[in-house]
């Protein structure tokens, strides 16, 4: 009987102290959590109207310090709350920080990994080499098919990114060794048009610019578009053609699109003058300038 009112006792006292500790670190937990999700959907919708790709890259970087301190807080609060609890059941704070700091050596040998995919995640997120919403091809170590999709989510330990077939592709940070960003200030679509030799270059230039400026003055283009289309000349030469190149300066994660509405007005306007477009093979290069490009031959 004695025993079992000695428990009663400790459950009254003590025992409610950990108890209480346990539900309040996780109610605060909660709130940390869902104030974290107000902050964040409140950035998206300030930033773009609803659109993940065409944002600000303050909006971008408030995004992803938001989700990073949400998540630190959040360990920090259940790290707290676990110390309190070895203390309230009886276990000496002071009496474990010998045995800690053994195991925090094994820990950093063995967890070396970790420890280097947090640190390349700070240096990611206070640089802004990308984040939320940002369209980026991320190289990893070892080589093999970059990681290329939407970023979803940006922690200290991993980055997330939305393929274009839809898989969530998880690269480590720490494995991270480039980063080609696609949707950063702003964008570059290039279009390459393949103009037959028996065709006069300077009629094809002025049906080009006449195709910019046809775009820029389009209501549902002009949008995304921060200037005029330019036409940079013929590029390449060939035997039976010559590549004349047309740049667009667009907002970012858009070159996709109007690249394919430029191509699609190029191929009109030459069927309009009674010429026809060969077919080339597919060409991707990278922007020289370090806007992002995209490029591809009319079809």
């Amino acid at each position: 009987m004695a025993a079992l009112r000695d428990v009663l006792d400790w459950l009254a006292g003590r025992g409610l102290e950990v108890v209480l500790i346990i539900v309040g670190s996780v109610l605060l937990a909660r709130f940390v959590s869902w104030a974290g999700t107000r902050i964040t959907d409140r950035i998206d919708r300030n930033a773009t109207g609803g659109d993940a790709l065409v944002r600000s890259e303050a909006a971008k970087h408030r995004h992803s310090l938001t989700q990073v301190l949400t998540w630190a807080a959040i360990v920090l609060i259940y790290s707290i709350a676990v110390f309190f609890v070895l203390d309230r059941i009886g276990v000496p704070i002071t009496g474990l920080v010998a045995p800690a700091t053994v195991l925090g050596v094994g820990l950093g040998f063995g967890a070396q990994r970790i420890v280097g995919d947090v640190l390349a995640g700070f240096f990611i997120i206070t640089e802004r080499q990308y984040g939320f919403g940002d369209v980026v091809s991320i190289q990893v170590v070892g080589g093999g098919d970059p990681a290329a999709g939407t970023v979803e989510d940006v922690t200290l330990r991993v980055t997330r990114v939305r393929s274009p077939d839809g898989e969530v592709v998880t690269v480590p940070n720490g494995q991270i060794v480039k980063v080609v960003n696609l949707s950063r200030d702003w964008a570059r679509a290039v279009v390459d048009v393949p103009v037959p030799t028996s065709v006069d270059v300077n009629r094809a230039n002025e049906i080009l610019r006449e195709v910019g400026r046809q775009a820029f003055r389009d209501p549902a283009m002009r949008p995304l578009l921060l200037d005029t289309p330019t036409v940079m000349g013929v590029e390449t030469l060939g035997l039976d053609e010559v590549n004349v190149r047309v740049v667009a300066r667009t907002l970012p994660g858009k070159q996709f699109e109007v690249g394919r509405d430029i191509r699609a007005r190029v191929v009109q306007a030459f069927r309009s003058q009674g010429m026809q477009v060969p077919q080339p093979s597919s060409i991707h290069e990278p922007a020289a300038d370090g806007g992002a490009t995209e490029q591809e031959p009319v079809r």
